[in-house]
C-alpha cells in the first residue's frame, strides 16, 4: 500500500500490452493528481475475478479499469450499475465507495462516438453507419450511435440472431437499426462509416466485409489499436477509403471518463492521444 496516495489499476488477461498506465500517468501529471495506477494480470478463471478485485479493495484500491475477458464479470460483481452498463451487460470501470460498495459503469460506447465525431471530425448524423460484430463492444456502442442520428444504421454479424438482438435494442432506444448476416451484404450499398467491433483484428483475421461496403470518402474505424494497420484497415485502404483510424483515441477517451469519475475532473485528451501515437511508432 502507498500511504497517502490513491491506488487505481487495470485488470485483464492478457494485459502486458496495455498502455493504460501511460495514459493515466499523463492525466495525473496534467491535472496535478497524486495517484498510482498499476497493472493486474487477471486470474485464469473468471470465477476467481471477484476475489482479486476484493483483495485490491482491501489493500486500499479506489477504482479499477476492466478489460477483456472480465467486463461481464465486473458487471455481475457490482452493487450499483449505471444505465449504460445495464444496457450493455458489461462494465469497464469500477469505483469503490467509502461505504464498501462497488459501482460499475462503461464508457466504451461514449468514447467511440466521441473519438469519431470530435477527434476525427466525422459526424454520424444523417450518414450511413455499418457496425461489424455483436459482442460486448458493439452492444456498448448501440445507444450512443442511435443518439448520434445516423440516416441508416446496420449491424452485421456472423450469427444473425445476435445482430438482431442489437437491432432490437436500438429500436427500444428510439432508433431504426437493421440486422444482417455476413452473407447478406448484397443490395446494402456503401456506408459512410464502417466500424469493426469484432475481435478479428486481435488474431490477425479479417471480418468478411466486402470492399463495396466502404465509401471511399468515408471512415473505416477498427477498435483494435497499437498494431499498425490491422487486416480490416488494410482491406479498407485497398478499397480506397480516405480516412482510417484505430481505437487509440477511443482508449484515451474512455480512460478520461474513468479518470473524471474517480478524480472529479476530466483531463484534456488531445495531447495524450498524440503522445500515445508517438509511443506506438
Amino acid at each position: 500500500m502507498t500511504d497517502g496516495i490513491d491506488r487505481y489499476a487495470v485488470i485483464g488477461r492478457p494485459i502486458r500490452h496495455t498502455v493504460s498506465p501511460l495514459v493515466h500517468g499523463l492525466f495525473a501529471e496534467q491535472t496535478g493528481q497524486a495517484m498510482t495506477y498499476e497493472v493486474i494480470e487477471g486470474p485464469s478463471s473468471s470465477s476467481e475475478f471477484a476475489a482479486v478485485v476484493r483483495a485490491f479493495i482491501v489493500d486500499g484500491g479506489k477504482g479499477m479499469n476492466v478489460t477483456a475477458p472480465f467486463k461481464a464479470d465486473a458487471f455481475s460483481l457490482a452493487d450499483e450499475v449505471s444505465e449504460r452498463a445495464w444496457l450493455s451487460g458489461a462494465a469497464n470501470t469500477l469505483t469503490f465507495t467509502a461505504d464498501g460498495r462497488i459501482h460499475a459503469d462503461t464508457y466504451d460506447g461514449l468514447a467511440l462516438c466521441r473519438d469519431i465525431e470530435v477527434n476525427l471530425g466525422q459526424s454520424l448524423a444523417g450518414r450511413r453507419l455499418l457496425l461489424l460484430g455483436a459482442g460486448g463492444a458493439a452492444r456498448a456502442a448501440i445507444a450512443p450511435f442511435v443518439a448520434a442520428g445516423p440516416a441508416e444504421f446496420v449491424v452485421a454479424n456472423r450469427t444473425l440472431s445476435k445482430a438482431a438482438e442489437l437491432a432490437e435494442l436500438g429500436g427500444r432506444l428510439g432508433g431504426t437499426v437493421r440486422a444482417c448476416g455476413y452473407d447478406s451484404f448484397d443490395g446494402l450499398g456503401s456506408f459512410d462509416v464502417v466500424v469493426n467491433a469484432t475481435s478479428a483484428s486481435l488474431t490477425g483475421e479479417l471480418p468478411p466485409v466486402p470492399m463495396r461496403s466502404f465509401d471511399p470518402a468515408g471512415l473505416a474505424y477498427d477498435l483494435a489499436y497499437g498494431r499498425g494497420l490491422t487486416p480490416f484497415l488494410h482491406h479498407a485502404q485497398a478499397a480506397g477509403v480516405a480516412h482510417l483510424a484505430d481505437g487509440a483515441g477511443m482508449l484515451v477517451e474512455q480512460a478520461a471518463d474513468a479518470f473524471a469519475r474517480w478524480r472529479g475532473l476530466r483531463p484534456r485528451t488531445e495531447t495524450v492521444i498524440a503522445e500515445l501515437a508517438a509511443h506506438s511508432n
